[in-house]
C-alpha cells in the first residue's frame, strides 16, 4: 500500500518526462543508499532524486543533539518531492517590501517557506546525468540566508540545467537553522548540550558523509567533491573549511559573497541562549523538549525584536569551541586542514542594493545626507565614503552609500583569499560586474545575481535576470568556469581569457562581464582603509 501511495503521488505531480507525453512522469531508476532504496523522477535527461533522508528527525530527545543517523527503510523511498525546511524567522530584510521583492520570492521563497516548514528538515537533493558507475564530479551546494533563513530547494537553487551541462552530480542540503541549528546551551545544561551551538554546521557534516558514502550510487565520484555556497552559504563553506570533522569530505571550495573569517564566541552565545529560554519560560531541559517549536521561534522573534535585527545585532551562528570549531575559520590565516584545498572566491559590485532597495533613502540620499549616514557604516565609514566619491565621481550619494556599506563585506574576501594563497593552495577570485537590468537597472549588479547565472537557471530566473540574450551570455560563461573548476580544480570557459591564480602581492580578479577581463587588485582604496583601520 505504502509503494502504491508514492506511485500515486507521483502521478499527481504532472510532470512531463522524456519518454512520456505531457502530464505523464517518467520514474527515475531505482537507487540503493545505505539507509534504504529512493526513486525520483527522470526529467529531459536528468534523474532528479528530492527530499532524500541524510540524517534522522532533529525532534524529541535529538533536539539541539548532534545528528543521528536515519532508521533503515525496507519500502522504495518517495524522492519526487522536497523535503521541509528548516522552521525559521520570517522577518522581512527591509521595512518596505516591495513588488519586486515579492516577485522574487518565486526564485528565493522565504515569504513561502513558512506554509511547509517543519522541525523534522534533514534532507538533501540530487540531481544526475546518470545512476551509472561513472565518477563525475560532484557540486554540493549550501544554501545562502545567513544561519537563519533559506533551503536547499528553492527553485534558484535547481541543479539539472547545471548537472546536464557539465556532466556532474549536483546536490543541495537543508539543516538547523537559527535557535534549532544555533543555540549555545552547554553553559546552562552542561555537557549533554555540548554540540548545540553548531548543530546546524553539523548537519553539513552529516550531508557530506551521506554523499562520501553515497554518490558513487547516483554516478558521481566521492573523491571529488566541491562544497560551494553564496552569502551564507559562502560562510557556512568557510567553516567547513576549519572543521576538522569536515576534513577530506571535500576537495574544493566555491565561495560566493559571503567569506567566513570569523565565529561566534562561545560566551555571547550563552547570553543569548538564556535570554531566549527567559523569553519563553524555559527553566528545565524536560521543559526544552517539551517546548513546542512554534512556541521557541516565537520567542527568538520577540527577543531579536528587542536586540535589533540589522548586520551587527546579535544573532544564532556557529561558535569557536573546544571540540566541532577549535578556531576562527581565517582570522588567524588558513587552517592546516585545508592547505590543500584550492578555492573559487568573489562577489558583485553592487551587494547591499539588494538589501537596501526597500528603504526609503534608496534613491534619494542627498550628499548631506550621506555625510550624516557615514559614521553608522563604522569607525572607517566617513574615509570610505570620501574614497568611493573621489573613485566613482558619477555615482549618485545612494550608490556611493551601498558601496561603502558592503566594503567590510568585500575586505573578508580578500581577507580569506590572502591566508588561502599563503598556503601555497590554488585560488582564484572574481568580481561579477555585469548588471541586472530589472527593475529599471537599479539594482545594478546585487546580492544573488551570481546564483541563477552559474546554475544555467536563466529561463526561469527571468524576473531577476531580465529579458535578451546577454543572461545567458553571462550563464554560459559562470556555469562553464564553476564546473571546470569542480572537475580540475581551475576556473576557466571558452568566453573567459586565462583566469591567473590570486596572490596576495599582485591581486589579479576576473571581471565577468560581457567582456569579461582581469583587473588588479579593484578595491584597493577601500581596501588599504580598512586594513589600516584593523592594524
Amino acid at each position: 500500500m505504502k509503494r502504491l501511495f508514492a506511485v500515486f503521488s507521483i502521478c499527481l505531480t504532472g510532470v512531463a518526462g522524456p519518454a512520456g507525453g505531457q502530464g505523464m512522469p517518467q520514474l527515475s531508476p531505482v537507487v540503493e543508499t545505505e539507509y534504504g532504496r529512493v526513486q525520483g523522477l527522470s526529467e529531459n535527461g536528468i534523474h532528479a532524486f528530492r527530499g532524500i533522508r541524510y540524517a534522522a528527525p532533529p525532534i524529541g530527545d535529538l533536539r539541539f543533539m548532534p545528528p543521528a543517523d536515519p532508521e533503515s527503510w525496507q519500502d522504495i523511498a518517495d524522492a519526487a518531492h522536497l523535503g521541509a525546511p528548516c522552521m525559521q524567522d520570517y522577518a522581512p530584510s527591509g521595512p518596505n517590501i516591495t513588488d519586486f521583492m515579492r516577485e522574487l520570492n518565486t526564485l528565493f521563497p522565504t515569504l513561502s517557506e513558512d506554509k511547509i516548514d517543519n522541525e523534522d528538515c534533514l534532507f538533501l537533493n540530487v540531481w544526475t546525468p546518470g545512476t551509472d558507475d561513472g565518477v563525475r564530479p560532484v557540486m554540493v551546494w549550501i544554501h545562502g540566508g545567513g544561519y537563519a533563513y533559506g533551503s536547499g530547494g528553492w527553485p534558484a537553487y535547481d541543479g539539472a540545467n547545471l548537472a546536464r551541462r557539465g556532466d556532474v552530480v549536483v546536490v543541495t542540503v537543508n539543516h538547523r537553522l537559527h535557535l534549532f541549528g544555533y543555540i549555545n546551551l552547554a553553559p546552562i545544561f552542561g555537557e549533554e548540550f555540548a554540540g548545540s551551538g553548531n548543530a546546524g554546521n553539523a548537519d553539513l557534516v552529516q550531508s557530506l558523509q551521506w554523499v562520501r558514502d553515497n554518490i558513487a550510487n547516483f554516478g558521481g565520484d566521492p573523491d571529488n567533491v566541491t562544497i560551494m555556497g553564496e552569502s551564507g552559504g559562502g560562510s557556512k563553506v568557510s567553516h567547513l573549511m576549519a572543521t576538522p570533522a569536515a576534513d577530506g569530505l571535500f576537495h574544493r571550495a566555491i565561495i560566493q559573497s559571503g567569506a567566513g573569517v570569523t565565529s561566534g564566541d562561545a560566551g555571547q552565545a550563552a547570553d543569548l541562549a538564556r535570554q531566549l529560554l527567559d523569553e519563553a519560560g524555559i527553566e528545565t531541559v524536560e521543559q526544552l523538549r517539551a517546548a513546542h517549536p512554534n512556541a521557541l521561534l516565537e520567542a527568538m522573534d520577540a527577543l531579536l525584536g528587542r536586540l535589533g535585527r540589522g548586520f551587527g545585532s546579535p544573532h544564532f551562528r556557529p561558535i569557536v569551541d573546544s571540540d566541532f570549531l577549535p578556531r576562527h575559520p581565517f582570522r588567524e590565516g588558513a587552517p592546516e586542514q585545508s592547505h590543500d584545498v584550492p578555492v573559487l572566491i568573489g562577489w558583485n559590485t553592487d551587494e547591499m542594493t539588494f538589501f537596501t532597495l526597500s528603504h526609503p533613502w534608496f534613491g534619494n540620499l542627498t550628499d548631506d545626507a550621506l555625510d550624516a549616514m557615514a559614521p553608522g557604516f563604522g569607525e572607517a565609514g566617513p574615509a570610505l565614503v570620501a574614497n568611493f566619491r573621489q573613485k566613482y565621481p558619477e555615482f549618485s550619494p545612494t550608490y556611493i552609500a551601498t558601496r561603502a556599506r558592503q566594503a567590510g563585506f568585500v575586505q573578508r574576501t580578500f581577507t580569506l583569499a590572502d591566508a588561502q594563497a599563503r598556503t601555497g593552495a590554488p585560488v582564484y577570485m572574481y568580481q561579477l560586474a555585469w548588471e541586472t537590468p530589472v527593475d529599471g537597472g537599479q539594482l545594478r549588479a546585487p546580492h544573488m545575481l551570481d546564483i541563477p547565472l552559474m546554475f544555467d537557471n536563466v529561463e526561469r530566473s527571468r524576473v531577476f535576470v531580465g529579458l535578451g540574450e546577454e543572461p545567458q551570455r553571462m550563464a554560459d560563461m559562470m556555469s562553464d568556469a564553476w564546473i571546470s573548476f569542480a572537475r580540475t580544480g581551475v576556473p576557466s570557459s571558452d568566453t573567459l581569457p586565462d583566469w591567473p591564480r590570486y596572490m596576495p602581492d599582485s591581486r589579479m580578479v576576473m571581471q565577468l562581464d560581457l567582456e569579461p577581463g582581469i583587473v588588479a587588485d579593484p578595491e584597493r582604496g577601500a581596501r588599504e582603509i580598512l586594513s589600516a583601520g584593523r592594524d
